[in-house]
């Protein structure tokens, strides 16, 4: 566009010099100034996905957006409705904190990149009088999400918190109704540290749930706890904290309990990345790591000439994934996400420079 301006401005003002002078100066600054323009704020990429990461990205849109002057519009619906609409091309990008299957890989058509942005937390969170502080054993956790402990004050639970005078009330769960890289990290936990739920319930981002009441995205899942007396659940870090809603001190594979922290999901983070960055970082074996920590990232088709989208928007879309990458991870921790790794900004570099627009790498 910008450049058939040009030509416009070129081919108009050299008729005009000879005819009317008069009007060729008073046009000429017109033209000049919409050419020299860059059309950056007609710009507008299309992403929707995961609520996850949804505080960190409003910020870093908003930033870009004011710095770059390209509009950014992130819908958060869910993991599973970023990859949907992504394979059905209604957006430029998805975001997911869930790895995307063979299905999924098989329904977009092309190579999907999954270029990660942060790491951060998902922690179990619960809704009892005065907040106590509590700690959870991940048997304990798997066992109450399949039912199996019903009551706050079963033996499990005050057993490992001592001191703590817990009620003879129902424990009501609380879970994702909607397709969730939320769930999926936290139900890979669960499938690795109990076989029974992997064998009965397994991991991914829908599951059938054993028990309990469903919320819509981490925002639901998190009103939901805060509204009903005795419930359990699980949600993004942010979330609580943002609602001030406890969470629980969870005991790693090392038998540390640990508190889930930048730090301690940093920890979790710091581990051998394949060049996909399709890493699961559950479980981990820092001693001081938090046991439910995940990557996020946003998915982009690696060849970007597709659905009749123009070259000057697959470039803006890789100018925002470097600048997420590089400038914008400096917005996490204030935000309670761990920044990438130095060695994961390495592997990120190398799939956005591996995006294409026909054929050839739009970053040089």
């Amino acid at each position: 566009m910008k450049d058939n301006l040009k030509w416009f401005a070129k081919n108009f003002t050299k008729g005009l010099r000879k005819k009317k002078g008069l009007m060729f100066v008073m046009l000429f600054p017109i033209l000049l100034g919409l050419c020299s323009s860059g059309f950056s704020a007609d710009v507008e990429l299309i992403g929707a996905g995961a609520t996850f990461p949804y505080p960190l990205y409003s910020k870093m849109f908003d930033v870009y957006n004011k710095e770059y002057g390209v509009k950014i519009n992130y819908q958060a619906i869910g993991s599973g409705g970023g990859i949907r609409q992504l394979t059905n091309k209604i957006v430029d990008f998805g975001g997911s904190d869930a790895i995307m299957t063979e299905k999924d890989l098989k329904e977009a058509g092309a190579p999907v990149l999954h270029i990660p942005t942060c790491a951060g937390a998902v922690v179990v969170t619960y809704n009892l009088s005065g907040d106590p502080q509590l700690k959870f054993t991940p048997d304990v956790i798997a066992d109450i999400f399949l039912g199996k402990i019903k009551k706050w004050n079963d033996r499990r639970i005050t057993a490992i918190n001592p001191g703590i005078k817990l009620p003879d009330t129902d424990i009501i769960v609380v879970h994702r109704s909607d397709g969730s890289g939320t769930t999926f990290i936290f139900s890979s936990y669960l499938s690795k540290v109990s076989p029974e739920w992997k064998e009965k319930v397994g991991a991914g981002p829908s599951l059938n749930w054993p028990v309990g009441l469903g919320g819509k995205g981490n925002p639901g899942v998190a009103g939901l706890v805060k509204q009903t007396p005795g419930s359990f659940g699980y949600v993004e870090l942010i979330y609580a904290l943002q609602n001030k809603m406890p969470y629980g001190t969870i005991k790693n594979k090392k038998g540390n309990f640990v508190k889930p922290t930048i730090a301690s999901t940093s920890l979790a983070a710091n581990t051998a990345l394949p060049d996909d960055m399709k890493v699961d970082l559950t479980d981990t074996d820092a001693a001081e790591g938090y046991s439910i920590s995940g990557f996020t990232w946003i998915l982009v088709y690696k060849e970007q000439n597709y659905a009749d989208k123009p070259e000057e928007k697959a470039k803006a879309l890789v100018n925002l994934l470097w600048w997420m990458t590089h400038e914008g991870q400096k917005y996490s921790e204030p935000l309670h996400y761990a920044p990438l790794s130095k060695a994961a900004v390495g592997k990120a570099e190398k799939l956005i420079k591996s995006i294409t627009y026909k054929e050839n790498p739009i970053l040089k």
